[in-house]
């Protein structure tokens, strides 16, 4: 029996700049896009904060974000302790500086900081991803999952992981010994209750030597094609044209591409043609919860293994 294909579409860096939340904001109103998830600590997070209250916005969800990337636009913590800055007073400009530095202790309080601060401005969260994937232990191997974890399922939320790697995936599938934490994480997401999609699709961020628009398009509306079976998450950061940000932010012009790409009647007819279902986080915490002590099994028996 052939399984249905849904891809969720969410949109990162809401609240990070007027930019995004312009672009964010239509893609979310046309239903382009699956959802989006906001930064709690960025220059422009009130102004989305109030479009999505007042809206009663339902597939917004938070992007926990422990680092701040960029020269000419900072953020720093909202609990402001120490290790989680460098000396500036803003959050670490690399995921390695957050990994080697941050205290534990701090990293959670930060997480409780962040969803009460989108709770607060009467966000309905929908579920929970990591800004530049800083808690995953990318860098240096110091992986904070099992906190994230923990406190997502405090929050009774589904989350941005993954079960399955797919072979196409030109991130994921070149990173070597992946299987075992994957396997892991996964399990432990089963065993606290947290539902997580199957699959993560990337793409790359900035704009490669030699592509233009059109390239990009069709390299995107290929993957639809050649989508796994269940259901897979992608993750953009789309961005209207702004003068400031074009002149400021890196790889501004990926940005403005994969918000024209959503609007691309070529891309609406790929979706209709490949038979995929677009589909959002509701759908994962409805159906992709897994049993809690089959789960715990499972996990001990993935520790055991060496």
């Amino acid at each position: 029996m052939t399984m249905e294909r849904r891809l969720i579409i969410n949109c990162d860096d809401f609240g990070q700049s007027k930019a995004m939340n312009q672009a964010i904001q239509h893609l979310l109103e046309e239903n382009k896009a699956s959802s989006a998830t906001i930064m709690t600590v960025t220059p422009g997070f009130e102004e989305a904060a109030s479009w999505t209250a007042r809206r009663r916005q339902p597939n917004v969800g938070l992007h926990l974000t422990m680092t701040s990337e960029f020269e000419t636009l900072r953020w720093s913590s909202l609990t402001g302790h120490p290790s989680l800055h460098d000396q500036s007073g803003h959050q670490y400009a690399t995921v390695q500086e957050f990994e080697q530095k941050a205290e534990t202790g701090a990293v959670l309080k930060e997480l409780d900081a962040q969803y009460e601060r989108a709770s607060k401005a009467g966000i309905p969260v929908s579920h929970v991803d990591n800004h530049m994937g800083s808690l995953y232990g990318m860098e240096t191997g110091r992986s904070l999952i099992p906190q994230m974890l923990w406190k997502t399922s405090r929050w009774r939320l589904p989350a941005r992981l993954f079960r399955y790697i797919h072979p196409e995936d030109p991130l994921l599938s070149s990173l070597s010994n992946i299987e075992r934490p994957v396997a892991l994480a996964s399990s432990l997401a089963d065993m606290l209750g947290v539902p997580i999609p199957d699959y993560l699709l990337s793409h790359p961020f900035p704009v490669v030597e030699g592509e233009t628009y059109d390239s990009f398009k069709q390299s995107l509306i290929d993957k639809l094609y050649r989508l796994p079976e269940g259901v897979s998450e992608t993750y953009v950061h789309p961005g209207a044209e702004d003068a400031w940000m074009l002149a400021n932010i890196p790889n501004w012009e990926k940005r403005v591409w994969e918000y024209r790409l959503l609007f691309d009647d070529d891309f609406a007819y790929g979706l209709r043609d490949a038979k995929v279902i677009l589909t959002d986080y509701r759908y994962v915490e409805e159906n992709l919860k897994r049993p809690r002590i089959r789960s715990a099994v499972k996990l001990m028996k993935a520790m055991a293994q060496k």
